[in-house]
């Protein structure tokens, strides 16, 4: 089930670095694309960079429209994750010829895609010299969600057989999140 994140912990949807979706709409036109360079920068507001190349579908309508969602999907989605990133949304709707099951957003036009381990949903912050000069898109956090069956007590509790996000290596070799280590901490002197 999708489950609010407050937005202060927002990074921590996407700070292990997974392949994300990128959904995007602008009046009846919508889009979704598989993107490996998205990352979190800032806490509060929560803003996250994206690269969104120029001569993207998925460009034109995050420039149309000022905001997108994005996603975490996980490796139950990973032939879904290539198709979606190796197919131009300018040749059809790529929801509809790939089955993509959908759920509104709560404050964007763009649509959740159903079945992901994390939903962000942004508009953009105004940067035209970086997106020109480097496809690079800030973007602030409007909302955010997680399913609860990985997201527990504000960090991903990913169980052994549990669907798992993933992270693209090169052409169509993916790695899922791994197991899960913590670091011996030190005692702080008082």
């Amino acid at each position: 089930m999708r489950v609010p994140v407050p937005l202060r912990h927002a990074y921590r949807l996407l700070n292990h670095g997974p392949t994300t979706l990128v959904s995007t709409a602008a009046g009846d036109r919508r889009n979704v694309m598989a993107a490996a360079w998205v990352m979190p920068l800032d806490f509060e507001p929560p803003r996250f960079a994206a690269v969104v190349a120029a001569d993207t579908w998925t460009r034109e309508l995050l420039a149309a429209s000022g905001e997108c969602v994005l996603h975490a999907p996980t490796d139950a989605q990973l032939d879904l994750v290539w198709a979606v990133g190796s197919r131009s949304g300018r040749d059809g709707d790529k929801f509809t010829a790939l089955g993509i099951a959908t759920e509104p957003a709560s404050l964007v036009a763009a649509p959740l895609v159903a079945g992901c381990a994390a939903w962000l949903e942004c508009r953009v912050v105004p940067e035209p010299a970086q997106q020109d000069a480097y496809d690079l898109f800030v973007l602030e956090c409007t909302a955010a969600w997680a399913d609860d069956a990985l997201w527990q007590d504000g960090e991903w509790r990913f169980s052994p057989g549990s669907p798992r996000t993933i992270h693209h290596l090169t052409g169509g070799v993916f790695f899922t999140t791994g197991e899960r280590l913590a670091a011996a901490r030190e005692k702080r002197a008082t």
